[in-house]
């Protein structure tokens, strides 16, 4: 009996090993959805939808986008964990997610390193050190000496407590030496706001949103946060060439999937989306919604970018002892 109930199970397990081999080979025989987790219309629900058309086209299945709002995106990167690994359910996430959520909670319902497996980096932001032209300040020296000057009385806004906005100010303010008062908003258009106003007087804010009020001459950019200079603001230098190596805070995107998706269907659609980084058009539609696209990364280089990342925010929340709990 029990070597007849050994070969019932070799065989069950051949049989669904050869399904799941078959069901890679044909993938993908139906539509599949793409999580954003945030509302739809923003940034990230236009950058999603992008990519999905792109997956679309190229791997001749639609794509829909759901968008799972709320709870600083764990509410869609709880319902993707959750889902069946098998290629049909995609999550855009947010380094906030993967990496940030993880040190400022004690309770999440995802774990990104045992319930994701990340497939593309698809785009790194850098953020823009910007003043009110209130403040006599034209570069990121001449602010730190201002606000030495003033210590307390300069305030710094973002889109909420824990966002890589605020831990960018944060960052600085550390290395710097400076005191100034962050300024929590309900999103980063109510802290804009207040920023061209000048109820506060310095926000770090991502590229897309800080270009037109700095080109408009409504703000002042006097630092980015990239390796180096970027070409929508030629003028403006590194926060690093400006006396502050260590300093570097991005925004990234990228595309994942749950942890047990097979080799053969993760190698598809990590394809795809390579081709899709190689594709001009697409680099292009990218760059115009303010979104600069990364070239294909590997796995190890993917991994290694995270995991960067994370190390250099550990240090700022764990001195910061920040817990949002």
């Amino acid at each position: 009996m029990q070597a007849r109930a050994r070969i019932v199970i070799v065989g069950v397990a051949a049989i669904a090993a050869v399904v799941t081999s078959a069901g890679a080979a044909d993938y993908p025989t139906r539509p599949i959805k793409l999580v954003v987790p945030y509302s739809a219309g923003g940034p990230t629900d236009v950058l999603g939808r992008l990519v999905g058309e792109y997956l679309g086209r190229d791997l001749k299945q639609p794509v829909i986008v759901e968008n799972k709002a709320g709870a600083q995106g764990a509410i869609g990167a709880e319902a993707v964990a959750r889902s069946e690994p098998d290629g049909y359910t995609l999550f855009v996430t947010a380094a906030s997610i993967f990496v940030l959520n993880p040190m400022l909670y004690k309770k999440l319902p995802y774990d990104p390193v045992k319930d994701f497996r990340m497939l593309a980096l698809v785009t790194d932001l850098p953020v823009v050190m910007e003043v009110h032209p209130s403040v006599p300040a034209k570069t990121v020296a001449e602010f730190v000496a201002y606000a030495k000057q003033n210590p307390g009385k300069l305030n710094f806004g973002s889109a909420g407590t824990g966002g890589t906005i605020h831990l960018a100010g944060e960052m600085f303010k550390q290395m710097a030496g400076v005191d100034i008062v962050h300024v929590p908003y309900k999103g980063a258009g109510p802290a804009l706001t207040d920023l061209l106003s000048g109820n506060i007087q310095l926000m770090f804010d991502t590229i897309g949103t800080a270009l037109p009020p700095v080109k408009s001459g409504m703000l002042r950019a006097i630092g980015v946060s990239s390796a180096k200079r970027i070409s929508d603001l030629p003028d403006v230098p590194t926060i690093i060439e400006s006396g502050y190596p260590d300093y570097a805070v991005s925004v990234w995107y990228g595309i994942s999937a749950p942890a047990k998706l097979p080799d053969e269907i993760a190698q598809k659609i990590s394809a795809s989306l390579d081709r899709a980084l190689s594709d001009e058009a697409f680099r292009a539609s990218l760059e115009k919604i303010g979104f600069p696209p990364l070239r294909p990364k590997s796995q190890p280089e993917i991994d290694k970018f995270i995991n960067d990342d994370r190390a250099r925010w550990a240090g700022v929340i764990k001195s910061l002892n920040i817990s949002l709990d």
